[in-house]
């Protein structure tokens, strides 16, 4: 009875064929599915979260573009020459600084002070050589931007905590330099034969871009881009081709523009500057489904129409230089 019965166990007991035979329909299994991960919970996996559009913050954000736009063109509007242009610049400072704030808050960059104070002095340093130098172009600028980044570079090797996420830390710095730089291309367009107009047509139509594709979002934020960015395509749309016909209008009136002309430019500045507070809100909704916390709401929601009249600057500026200064 005891040998039966420990026959019976033994028999019970799976051997190593049958230990090999059931491993390898559970690779099979699991190739068959795509991969070797663990099968997802339910048929369609765990459910996607939609961001509800906040619309009383989506008109707030459309007000802050428009009364920014308004600032940048009434300055330009104002500027004297020589030391007359220093009023203007610190109107630019203003928004530069207020860039820095945003993107740093809505980054979170490692060493943050380190981005932050890189950014300010590259943000300075460039709106005085802005004014100050010789010729009107933006070579001295580029030279601004190249040593903040080697500042930014050295400032993050000398941190305490050394190399740990440098290459993310350096990311953020090229965007607050470049961002800050691209401002004072502003400053440097109102010495410009023509620059001035170009200012006016380029940040009137980003202006009026920006603040009509988040008043769209108030009313029909439809279709949604994706179910994370709480954005409508038919803002983005809508607000290009308003931008753009108000550039056209102005065509009009100002010279050396004429109404075709003026469209073309200000689809261009309208186009730049509308993508460019859409990437903005990809790139958040990147960092919340990631996991990281989000930060102040103000610094979140100013980033975008900041980097919209930002990337709007240099376009400005290349019309300007291209199409409208005389040979």
């Amino acid at each position: 009875m005891p040998a039966s019965r420990g026959a019976a166990e033994r028999g019970a007991e799976p051997g190593p064929r049958s230990r090999r035979d059931e491993a390898v329909k559970s690779k099979d299994r699991r190739r068959a599915r795509g991969g070797d991960e663990p099968e997802p919970e339910g048929e369609d996996g765990p459910p996607v979260e939609i961001v509800p559009v906040r619309r009383l913050l989506s008109a707030a954000v459309a007000g802050f573009a428009l009364l920014l736009g308004v600032g940048l063109v009434m300055g330009a509007q104002t500027a004297g020459v020589g030391a007359g242009r220093i009023p203007y610049a610190v109107v630019i400072l203003g928004a530069q600084l207020l860039y820095v704030f945003a993107t740093t808050m809505a980054i979170r960059p490692p060493g943050v002070k380190v981005v932050a104070v890189v950014g300010v002095v590259a943000a300075i340093s460039a709106d005085v050589v802005a004014i100050t130098s010789d010729v009107a172009s933006v070579g001295p600028l580029g030279l601004i931007a190249a040593g903040g980044l080697v500042a930014g570079a050295v400032g993050q090797m000398v941190r305490y905590e050394g190399r740990v996420r440098v290459s993310e830390s350096l990311g953020s710095t090229v965007v607050i330099v470049l961002g800050v730089v691209s401002f004072a291309t502003l400053i440097v367009l109102t010495r410009l034969p023509a620059g001035t107009q170009a200012i006016v047509v380029c940040l009137i139509a980003s202006g009026i871009a920006l603040s009509v594709a988040r008043l769209t979002d108030v009313f029909a934020p439809y279709p949604r881009l994706a179910d994370q960015v709480p954005r409508g395509s038919a803002g983005i749309v809508i607000g290009a081709m308003l931008g753009t016909g108000v550039a056209a209008v102005i065509g009009r009136y100002l010279v050396p523009f004429t109404p075709s002309q003026a469209a073309i430019i200000g689809m261009a500045a309208a186009g730049a500057a509308v993508l460019a507070d859409l990437t903005i809100g990809f790139a958040e909704a990147g960092r919340e489904l990631a996991g990281e916390a989000p930060t102040m709401w103000l610094a979140r929601h100013m980033q975008g129409p900041l980097a919209g009249f930002a990337l709007a600057a240099p376009v400005a500026y290349v019309i300007s230089v291209f199409f409208l200064v005389p040979a």
